[in-house]
C-alpha cells in the first residue's frame, strides 16, 4: 500500500510538473480543470442520492472551468472575459471564503456524523467552492506564475505533514472523534507552526506566496495570517472527513491508487486558495 502511494505521488508530481514547465498556460489549465471535474462527481456523490446527477455535476463543473479558460485565454480584453472575471473574483471568490466560514466551520464543529448524507445545500456549495478554487490558481499561474502558485500550495502541504508526523509522534488529544478520530490537537498545532515557519522562509524569495503575504500584511499581520490559512485547512480536511462519515465511504473515489480520490488530495486546497487571493490583493 506504501509503495503504491509513492508511486501515484511521484507520477502525479511529474505530470503537475511537466505541466508547469511548459510555454503555454494550457496544459496547467486543462488539469486544474480536470481535477476540478473529478472533485466535483467525488464531492456530490458524498451528498446527492442519484449517481447519475454527481457524474453530471462534474462534468459540468470541469467543461465550464475550460470555458473559463478558453475565455481568458483567447479574448482577455473582451467584455465577456471581463464580465466572466468580476463574476468570478468579486463575486464566486468571496462567496466561498464566505461559506467555508460560515457553513463549514460551523458544520465541522457540531460533527453530526450521524446525519443522512443526501444534502442539497452542502451539494449546491460544491459549485462555488470548486469554481473557486480553479479561478484562483489559475489566475494566479497566469500572473504570478509556478513558483508562486507551488509556494501557495504547500501551505497546505507544508501543514498536512507536519500534523501527519507530530500527531503520530506526540498526539494524545483528539481534534474532532466524531469526524476525523485520527487528527490530534498536537498534530493540528504542529501543522499551524509549520505554515508559520513556511512563510516566515519563504518570503525571503521574491516570486512566492510568503512575500506577497509579507508585502501586503507586514511581519505582524502575515504570520497570524499564515495561522489563519493553515487552520482553514485543517477545515478543508475536517468538512470532507464529515462527508465521507455520513456517505459511509473510506475514501471520496479510487481514481488515485493509494491515495483514494482527487478531493482527498484537494480537500485542504479549496478553503485556502480563496482566501490566500483576497488576503493579498490580486488585481485582475
Amino acid at each position: 500500500m506504501l509503495g503504491q502511494r509513492i508511486a501515484t505521488a511521484v507520477v502525479l508530481l511529474i505530470v503537475l510538473g511537466l505541466a508547469m514547465s511548459v510555454a503555454t498556460p494550457w496544459p496547467f489549465l486543462a488539469l486544474l480543470a480536470l481535477a476540478t471535474g473529478c472533485a466535483g462527481w467525488e464531492w456530490l456523490r458524498l451528498t446527492l442520492p442519484r449517481p447519475g446527477a454527481a457524474v453530471l455535476g462534474g462534468v459540468l463543473l470541469g467543461l465550464a472551468s475550460l470555458a473559463l479558460a478558453a475565455l481568458w485565454l483567447q479574448a482577455p480584453a473582451a467584455a465577456a472575459s471581463q464580465w466572466a472575471s468580476a463574476i468570478m473574483f468579486r463575486g464566486v471568490v468571496p462567496l466561498a471564503v464566505a461559506l467555508w466560514i460560515l457553513v463549514a466551520i460551523p458544520t465541522v464543529v457540531r460533527g453530526r456524523a450521524d446525519v443522512a448524507p443526501a444534502s442539497a445545500g452542502l451539494s449546491l456549495f460544491a459549485v462555488p467552492a470548486l469554481l473557486a478554487a480553479w479561478a484562483v490558481l489559475a489566475m494566479l499561474f497566469a500572473q504570478r506564475g509556478p513558483w508562486f502558485v507551488l509556494s501557495l500550495l504547500a501551505v497546505v502541504w507544508v501543514a498536512d505533514i507536519a500534523a501527519y508526523f507530530a500527531g503520530r509522534a506526540f498526539g494524545r488529544r483528539k481534534l474532532a472523534p466524531r469526524v476525523s478520530p485520527g487528527k490530534t490537537v498536537e498534530g493540528a498545532l504542529a501543522g499551524v507552526l509549520a505554515v508559520v515557519a513556511w512563510i516566515a522562509l519563504s518570503s525571503q524569495w521574491a516570486p512566492t506566496f510568503g512575500a506577497a503575504l509579507v508585502a501586503r500584511w507586514g511581519w505582524g499581520g502575515a504570520l497570524p495570517l499564515a495561522a489563519v490559512l493553515a487552520a482553514l485547512s485543517i477545515i478543508g480536511d475536517l468538512f470532507e472527513s464529515l462527508l465521507k462519515r455520513r456517505a459511509g465511504r473510506k475514501d471520496s473515489s479510487a481514481l488515485l491508487p493509494g491515495h483514494g480520490g482527487v478531493y482527498d488530495r484537494i480537500d485542504a486546497v479549496l478553503p485556502v486558495a480563496p482566501l490566500a487571493f483576497i488576503l493579498i490583493g490580486v488585481a485582475f
